[in-house]
């Protein structure tokens, strides 16, 4: 994957605006910045390729031994993993027994600007999910119950091909709305918000540009 994706990055491409910018407010502590990661990739998309090398994609088991349809990889003090004895964060990585690759500075810098911008002034997140989703990979309906402290928002930044993102209520029965998330959108939900189950639809094939036929999805969070 990393040497196909670096044939596929020119500068140009960096600078690719696939959506317009502004706020689209999701409930009352929650939103999606449309663009908001636009103007960090040149930093950022280089910073994800170092990440990958360091700890490539890897497909994930749910603890009943399922194997999920988004690969995933991660950096920062804790990632987060299954496997039968069920969900959680983890300091080393289940592969390999070592930590995580660090997080990059402008990972973190993406975050907490986009948090703020929601009314989040003090995130740091501490831990960083990155799943592929190649056409048909799909994530359903869940809450993100893992981490100690839910005083700290979920921010989530969309690469690649769009995908449609479900963002429900407090319960699974509830309905969920529907909004498309582009490449460079960010979406930021927590306080009364932060509970709410959410999903992605199945991604629909397609190649994009920069990041070739997949989705990837930076999501940071506060987990200790």
């Amino acid at each position: 994957m990393a040497a196909a994706y670096n044939r596929r990055m020119s500068m140009p491409d960096l600078f690719e605006n696939d959506t317009p910018r502004g706020r689209e407010a999701l409930g009352p502590d929650a939103a999606i910045l449309r663009g908001h990661a636009l103007p960090c990739l040149p930093d950022l998309l280089p910073a994800l390729r170092q990440v990958l090398q360091a700890a490539p994609f890897r497909t994930v088991f749910t603890p009943g031994g399922h194997a999920m349809s988004v690969k995933l990889s991660g950096c920062g003090a804790l990632g987060w993993i299954s496997d039968a004895q069920g969900y959680r964060y983890s300091p080393v990585r289940p592969d390999t027994g070592t930590p995580w690759p660090t997080m990059p500075d402008c990972f973190k810098a993406l975050a907490a600007r986009a948090a703020r911008e929601v009314g989040f002034p003090a995130f740091e997140p501490d831990a960083c999910l990155i799943n592929r989703y190649v056409p048909g990979s799909r994530m359903g309906l869940h809450q993100d119950r893992d981490e100690r402290d839910f005083s700290a928002p979920i921010v989530s930044v969309s690469l690649g091909l769009p995908a449609v993102f479900l963002f429900g209520g407090q319960a699974r029965s509830a309905p969920a709305l529907r909004y498309p998330l582009f490449h460079g959108d960010v979406v930021v939900w927590g306080g009364a918000d932060r509970l709410r189950f959410h999903g992605v639809l199945p991604v629909k094939h397609g190649r994009h540009s920069v990041m070739g036929p997949q989705r990837i999805n930076l999501t940071f969070r506060k987990a200790r």
